[in-house]
């Protein structure tokens, strides 16, 4: 296998681990009340974004996230050329996707009761209290509802810069913790404090826009 293949393949497993902790968790917490807030699901977020770094970091850079790779190819072409990007995104992707699969799998029969208990079709009106496992909803459904009043309190334009600020304040850091000239880095401990980031940015705006900061 290629470097590029290795790489992609390990954005594949990194990604679908990341992902898997989290969608997980949101499932867990959503359809069976397993968590016990939102700080709980940023933390589980969290350690599944350090673990799926420690995993696959010394491989593909562990990226898992297109946005990441993105600000990589504009701000560091030297050490990743930018046709790495399609196959990396679409690597990411693809880890996503077969992380998604497993959750529903696995909590499957948990959804068809939530959404059986409560009326829910899927596709109208209201699914978006069971849909937000897997996606982002604005503002957050399992907090505020899903009707006209709760859709008011969040615009489109807000929801945008809320994401915008999260994605810019996650990917500066992870280049603040990655630099080498940044010597306060414990270099050991960088994939937990990225991890700490995005619990952090969960549990601030998670209310807001569900916190998707990994578009795939």
């Amino acid at each position: 296998m290629t470097s590029l293949g290795r790489a992609c393949a390990a954005e594949v497993v990194g990604t679908f681990l990341l992902v898997l902790f989290g969608t997980g968790s949101v499932a867990a917490a959503v359809m069976t009340g397993a968590q016990v807030g939102l700080w709980q699901v940023a933390v589980v977020w969290g350690f599944g974004v350090a673990l799926a770094i420690y995993a696959t970091a010394t491989v593909s850079g562990a990226h898992l996230n297109p946005a990441v790779t993105l600000a990589f190819a504009l701000l560091r072409p030297a050490s990743f050329p930018r046709e790495r990007i399609l196959p990396y995104w679409g690597a990411q992707l693809a880890g996503a996707v077969l992380a998604g699969a497993v959750v529903l799998a696995v909590f499957g029969p948990f959804v068809d009761r939530f959404e059986e208990e409560r009326g829910i079709v899927r596709g109208e009106a209201g699914s978006e209290a069971s849909a937000m496992i897997f996606g982002e909803y604005f503002p957050n459904p399992a907090m505020f509802g899903t009707d006209a009043d709760a859709e008011a309190l969040v615009s489109p334009l807000a929801a945008t810069a809320v994401e915008g600020l999260g994605t810019a304040v996650l990917v500066f850091l992870i280049f603040a913790l990655i630099d080498p000239r940044n010597s306060n880095r414990p270099q050991w401990m960088t994939p937990f404090f990225i991890g700490f980031t995005v619990a952090v940015l969960i549990s601030l705006f998670a209310p807001i826009t569900q916190a998707g900061w990994n578009p795939a």
